[in-house]
Parts: C-alpha cells; sequence; structure tokens
C-alpha cells in the first residue's frame, strides 16, 4: 500500500522563492539565501492572459505549497492564473463528482493509474497534445511513456514518484562484516548471513501490520514473474493459486524462515521498531526493507545520518532480472484540450516544472532531465536515479486492487502475509486463501 506520497522532504528542505530576473530571454534564474539555484527556462508557451486555470490532486499543506510554487512560474510564464483545489484522499469519488456535475479541473493529478485508464475509456480526458508528447518524449524514458498510455495513446504526464525498492543498511554493521553491497537475490541472502555470522542479526522485519510484508512480495514477484504477469495479477486475470504466486511465496518463506538470519519476535514488531532496530545507536541487526520514506523514520526515530551512518541499496534482481522499481506516483491529466490546459501539461512535463519541487525537498522526479544537482544530498539523488533508470516501473500492486482486498487491515493480502510470515511454509496453503480473499473482494 502506499504509506507516504514522498518521504525525502525529511532528509532535507530547501525554501525558494520564485522571483523573475532580468536576463536571458530563454532562462531566469531563481534561489534565496537557504536554497540552491534553479535554473528556469522559458519553454515555448502561449499568452494566456485573462485565463483561469482549475489544478487539483492529493496534495496539501506543505506539498500543496510546493506545487502551487510550481503554478507560480507557469502563471509568470503565461500570464494564466491558476486555482489549486485539494481532492482529499477519495480522488476516484470527488473526481467523479465533478465530471457528473460537468465542472472537472482542467488538470488533475492523480495516484491511480488505473483511474486514469478508467477518465480515458470513458472519454472524460484528452489526449496529449502532438507538443506536450514531443515535451513528455524529450524528457522521459519509454517506461514513464508507457504507464502514460492507454489502449495506444498517451494521456498522461507522469510528474512525481516514490521509490518502494529500497533496501536499507546500517553502515558500520556492513562495514564491520567486510560485505560489499549485493546486486542479486543470491548475493543478498550471503550478505544477510554474512553479516549475521559477525554478530549482528542480517535481517529485521516489522510484520504486526500487513502492508510492509505485502511490500516484500510484491517487489519478489515482479522480478520473478516480470510485469506482464504483475498486471494480470492485479487485474485478477491469473488466480493467486499460480505458480508464479507460489514461486514468490516459496523464496520468502525460505527467507522469513531463516532464523540465522533474521531477528526474532518479528509479528509482535511495528514497522516503525523495526527501523529503529537496525539504526539505534547499538543496532539489534543490519537490514531492514521497506520505500524511500525509511530515511524519514530514520531521521526521527534514532540519531542516525542518511548518507553517513544509513544508506540504501535497490531491491536486487532475482535471476538476472531487469533493474525493477516498485513504487507509486502522481500522473497529471487533461480534461480538455483547451490551449491553456495542453500548455499546463506542457510545462508539466519539462525539467523546469520538476526542478522547481525537486530543490524545495521532499519529491522525486521521474524525468531524466531534471537536475540531479538540486537533490539534497546523495541519497536523494541515487534514490531519483534509479527511478529514472528503472528498465520496469510498477505501481504497488496493493494499490491496484479492491480496498477489501489489498488495503484493509485484518483481511485480505494484509492478513494473509501476516499469517504466511507465521508460517512461511504454508505455500500452498496462503495461496489458497488469498485466491479465496481475492474472488470474494473481485465478485468472482
Amino acid at each position: 500500500m502506499q504509506r507516504c506520497s514522498s518521504a525525502l522532504a525529511i532528509l532535507a528542505s530547501a525554501a525558494l522563492v520564485l522571483t523573475a530576473c532580468s536576463g536571458s530571454d530563454t532562462e531566469n534564474t531563481t534561489t534565496d539565501s537557504s536554497g540552491p539555484t534553479v535554473n528556469v527556462e522559458d519553454l515555448d508557451l502561449p499568452d494566456l492572459s485573462g485565463q483561469t486555470l482549475n489544478v487539483a490532486a492529493d496534495w496539501s499543506g506543505a506539498e500543496q505549497e510546493n506545487f502551487e510554487a510550481v503554478l507560480d512560474e507557469f502563471e509568470r510564464q503565461t500570464g494564466a492564473e491558476t486555482v489549486y483545489t485539494s481532492l482529499g484522499n477519495n480522488v476516484a469519488t470527488t473526481l467523479g463528482t465533478q465530471i457528473e456535475g460537468g465542472k472537472p479541473p482542467n488538470v488533475a493529478l492523480i495516484p491511480q493509474p488505473g483511474l486514469m485508464t478508467q477518465l480515458a475509456q470513458d472519454g472524460s480526458i484528452s489526449p496529449l497534445a502532438d507538443d506536450v508528447l514531443e515535451e513528455v518524449q524529450a524528457n522521459y524514458s519509454d517506461t514513464w511513456l508507457d504507464l502514460g498510455t492507454v489502449d495506444g495513446t498517451s494521456y498522461g504526464v507522469w510528474f512525481k514518484a516514490a521509490n518502494k525498492s529500497t533496501i536499507w543498511y546500517n553502515v558500520a554493521a556492513y562495514e564491520d562484516a567486510g560485505v560489499d553491497i549485493p546486486k542479486s537475490w543470491d548475493d543478498f541472502t550471503t550478505t544477510l548471513q554474512t553479516v549475521s555470522d559477525s554478530g549482528v542479526p542480517g535481517l529485521v522485519v516489522g510484520a504486526d501490520v500487513g502492508w510492509p510484508l505485502t511490500d516484500w512480495f510484491e517487489n519478489v514477484y515482479l522480478r520473478t514473474a516480470g510485469p506482464e504477469m504483475y498486471d494480470q495479477l492485479a487485474n485478477h486475470e491469473i488466480p493467486w493459486t499460480d505458480e508464479s504466486v507460489k514461486e514468490a511465496l516459496t523464496i520468502l518463506g525460505e527467507l522469513w524462515g531463516n532464523d540465522d538470519i533474521v531477528l526474532a519476535g518479528g509479528s509482535q514488531r511495528t514497522f516503525p521498531d523495526s527501523v529503529t532496530a537496525v539504526f539505534r545507536d547499538t543496532p539489534e541487526g543490519a537490514t531492514v526493507y521497506e520505500g524511500d520514506f525509511v530515511a524519514g523514520n530514520i531521521t526521527d526515530q534514532t540519531n542516525a545520518v542518511v548518507g553517513e551512518d544509513a544508506n540504501f541499496y535497490p531491491f536486487p534482481s532475482i535471476d538476472d532480472s531487469p533493474q525493477s522499481v516498485m513504487g507509486a506516483g502522481n500522473v497529471a491529466v487533461a480534461f480538455d484540450d483547451g490551449e491553456g490546459t495542453q500548455a499546463l501539461m506542457k510545462y508539466l512535463a519539462s525539467p523546469t516544472a520538476a526542478n522547481i519541487w525537486i530543490a524545495k525537498g521532499g519529491f522525486t522526479s521521474p524525468n531524466q532531465n531534471a537536475d540531479m544537482a538540486l537533490y539534497p544530498d546523495d541519497t536523494s539523488r541515487d534514490i531519483a536515479q534509479q527511478l529514472v533508470d528503472a528498465e520496469v516501473f510498477r505501481f504497488d500492486l496493493s494499490d491496484l486492487t479492491p480496498t477489501a482486498f489489498g488495503g484493509t487491515e485484518g483481511q485480505g493480502f494484509w492478513a494473509e502475509m501476516i499469517t504466511f510470515y507465521q508460517n512461511p511454509s504454508d505455500v500452498d496453503g496462503t495461496a489458497q486463501r488469498l485466491e479465496e480473499a481475492a474472488v470474494s473482494a473481485y465478485g468472482g
């Protein structure tokens, strides 16, 4: 499940006040005394003086303020006025009501790719204009282009992303054990064993709630079954009793059931406590898995410094699987093909729009031409680079399934993965119970 729209805000924040500066006709500079300099490119955008564009997303608080700073630069370049509205947590319901009432926003940034597909197929959103598509093609890899496409037509601009394929480790524990950063699953399990042999349990898991365990499964399944079967499983086009599911469960069961590697007591341990266990002054373990938001947990809960005492590496490949990232994000979609709406979509696809929020902190962009130097530290840059370079990106599978299956504590996917953690040899029984829960949630 998506737990945090971005966690890099904890790593650092850099205040940015947008000011139009004299100089080049094609590039301006924005900065203040506390933040990095952002080179703002003047894009080939139309004069939209007198127009008002309504923009919606699920961001509030600091994230809303940061995004409004991005919109401020669009206003400067076009003369348009933008009005931002937060959609809250029920994005699909809120947008649905607005569409039915004939008053959708001009542009919405939505966190569910399935919703984009639905909106495209029912004709609620407009395809990208040619110049917008050219901007996307210039700044995004094919992976992200494909994620914005529905039935062969491009509708979406992926503006914001989160990385949930990160393994976090205690730097001193790894150094003391003399291990290198593992690249493959076999190397990963060997590394955990070597660290354990040095006196510190290799892995800590917080398994009193299901969502970290489902994230484990999704990363393994994406690497063993591949993205096409991942999509099929998310849509329940194949059953959870499929051999591909059992293979992923077997791999996880062999890891979680290894008492030589895994710190005992995981079933009673919360996820935050699993992070604390690895990065407290006297660590109880050396490694913990979860997404980029772990950086915030480390900073809030321990004395460890991210990038020095604590660091991460990509979730390892399995049997030479391609570089894959499981995560979350926000895709911009247009509800009309008007000149102003399409101009805003083009702007959001530009490095300039990404750079403004990157410099403020708490943001990761999949735009491959964004300025990596603006990220506040090496860890943030590495997390962003992993997203940009991903050969395969898929959304958290739980977020693609009915809430009754993938997003409710005490039932469905969450509950069965907790049970499996407690009895990791029960692959067949777990697969069968997952399928029964899926049938109930999907309605057949």
